[in-house]
């Protein structure tokens, strides 16, 4: 096998990503948590109205974190406020760090125990971990499958040796180790439940996980059940989320949405408009040397509505499918819809869609980037089109809302691409860039994402530039708000926190790595908190705010919360 087919196969396109039984009574609402560079600045217009985030689902786990990008919309927002400062580096007293080992991408927050505890689900390449939420101490592990598990000192040793590399040398590390621990990795998305049964997607089933003792959080985990799915459903699953009326749902990447009980006893399944041509494409794409998931039919997961709309983004086509509470739709005369997004690179969008605007007199969307080698930001309207509505000019779709290049500001700029959810905050948009700086002579230009994975702290490689754009409901326009283009984000999946204003990420600074605060308003730093090593490096994961209002976010080998005594609450 070549050098070239092997980084192929290394390349990942991560995106981000309940109780035992189903039951007819749903669960009460839980209570919302307390809230708590050089700019370019464009013309921001925009009314001072703000739309209402998306209404919390009863039948996930009442906490902060119970998905990997917060909320059934895919917002990446959290209500609750985060740090705001001040700038400084951190030591090690200031970090508190567990290891879990490869391939956890993100975490979620458990609903209390009758103890009034939490604890903290994590899913990963060779094991389901359960955390002590204060402490971060391991309470319990199960092996995924016949896997071995990595131990701390291996997994140090990696860091060390990333740590003291630089250039081609550390390029070169890092595609040994997502060989070794990310090729083949399944279950990454995932979702906790309102009786906290963690359900995990996998290649071939739906698998469920929970406390032998569900009053213990001390309590060995078990895989409660498994839902393989039936030989008609094609496809690898890709993606998870949970209906308003509590059922699992979850997409393959052959385009198969399938809707699950949460106890596994009943079933729907449809395939999305065009989907027939999945099986051919995904084939030829592993032919030409691409990783599964890197450019399947399906690469993404998927939003929902309270209303029964599921949103999905394929190949080409933007997807609303319809779940009435009985069965799956794509008839428009039902309201579902499939609209084109421009594709000229022909691997389609890298970012699972999200929502925007719940309440009844605001413009609602379905946001995304597109497939273009230079990106677009697009809105498309996610319900009715207005009446003698005239989409932009240069838009594939009469549902195109607004569509903006995302190329930090650059006319001049050649490529560019996420594989990151936008993420929202009112009528705001933010996307990040991670095409690297530079590559290595001998990287094929497919290979650049672990390249801002494991080695985006060099600052050879380290991409910079965040852009926000901001939808005008006066004006019916969406406009570019501003552009950052000092500041890295560069593999983690971003959160805006309303409560402070800020978006958190993890970034890069003078070859160290940094979690960086953001003015949501402005896009100017507003502090950053240095952490130099790799051991501490998000490796695509999300960044999110728990219960206390601390950052908190998954590593190449870990877990890791910021926890600095000066820190200043938003």
């Amino acid at each position: 096998m070549t050098r070239v087919r092997i980084f192929s196969l290394a390349c990942l396109a991560v995106a981000f990503i309940a109780a035992g039984c189903s039951t007819s009574e749903e669960p009460a609402e839980p209570d919302k948590p307390d809230s708590g560079g050089d700019v370019e600045e464009s013309a921001r217009g925009g009314s001072a109205d703000v739309p209402q985030p998306p209404p919390p689902n009863p039948f996930l786990a009442d906490s902060v974190v119970p998905i990997g990008h917060f909320d059934t919309a895919q917002s990446d927002t959290q209500v609750h406020a985060g740090p705001v400062g001040p700038t400084q580096d951190l030591t090690q007293d200031d970090l508190q760090y567990t290891h879990l080992g490869p391939g956890h991408f993100g975490m979620a927050i458990s609903p209390e125990y009758p103890d009034g505890t939490r604890v903290i689900w994590s899913n990963g390449g060779d094991r389901i971990s359960k955390l002590d939420y204060e402490t971060l101490e391991v309470l319990a592990e199960l092996p995924v499958g016949d896997k071995t598990l990595l131990d701390e000192a291996t997994a140090d040793g990696h860091v060390d040796q990333l740590d003291s590399l630089s250039g081609q040398a550390l390029a070169d590390a890092g595609l040994d180790l997502a060989i070794n621990y990310l090729v083949g990795l399944a279950g990454v998305y995932y979702m906790l439940d309102s009786d906290n049964t963690l359900f995990v997607g996998g290649s071939e089933s739906i698998l469920a996980y929970n406390d032998v003792d569900p009053d213990d959080p001390d309590s060995e985990i078990q895989l409660r059940d498994e839902w393989v799915k039936p030989p008609e459903v094609g496809g690898k699953f890709a993606g998870a989320n949970m209906t308003y009326d509590g059922r699992v749902a979850m997409i393959t990447d052959e385009g198969w949405l399938v809707v699950v009980t949460r106890d596994f006893s009943d079933w729907e399944a449809i395939q999305l408009v065009g989907a027939e041509q999945a099986p051919a494409h995904n084939a030829a794409m592993a032919e030409a040397g691409n990783r599964p998931g890197s450019a399947d039919w399906v690469r993404n997961s998927i939003a929902i509505d309270p209303d029964g709309g599921i949103y999905a983004v394929s190949l080409d086509h933007a997807h609303k499918v319809i779940w009435d509470g009985e069965k799956l739709s794509t008839d428009e005369a039902d309201g579902a819809w499939v609209a084109q997004y421009s594709n000229t690179s022909t691997l389609g969008s890298g970012a699972t869609p999200s929502l925007m605007g719940f309440g009844d007199a605001e413009d609602h969307f379905m946001v995304l980037t597109d497939g273009d080698t230079v990106m677009n930001m697009v809105f498309m309207w996610r319900d009715d089109i207005p009446d003698g509505w005239e989409p932009p000019e240069g838009a594939p779709s009469d549902r195109v809302a607004g569509q903006l290049p995302a190329d930090m500001g650059d006319d001049a700029i050649e490529a560019i691409q996420t594989e990151q959810s936008v993420v929202l905050g009112g009528y705001g948009a933010m996307v990040v860039n991670n095409q690297p700086t530079s590559s290595p002579p001998d990287f094929p230009a497919f290979g650049n994402r672990i390249l801002v994975g494991y080695a985006g702290a060099d600052p050879a490689f380290t991409p910079k530039g965040v852009q926000k754009f901001e939808w005008d409901p006066d004006a019916k326009e969406l406009r570019e708000a501003w552009v950052n283009n000092d500041v890295s984000s560069a593999n983690s999946v971003p959160v805006m926190s309303l409560g402070s204003g800020l978006v958190y990420t993890v970034g890069a600074r003078d070859g160290g790595w940094t979690l960086e605060g953001i003015d949501w308003d402005t896009g100017e730093s507003a502090f950053h908190w240095g952490t130099g090593s790799g051991r501490y490096n998000s490796l695509f994961s999300g960044v999110m705010v728990d219960q206390d209002g601390r950052v908190i976010h998954t590593t190449a080998f870990g877990i890791v919360r910021y926890v600095p005594a000066n820190a200043e609450a938003g």
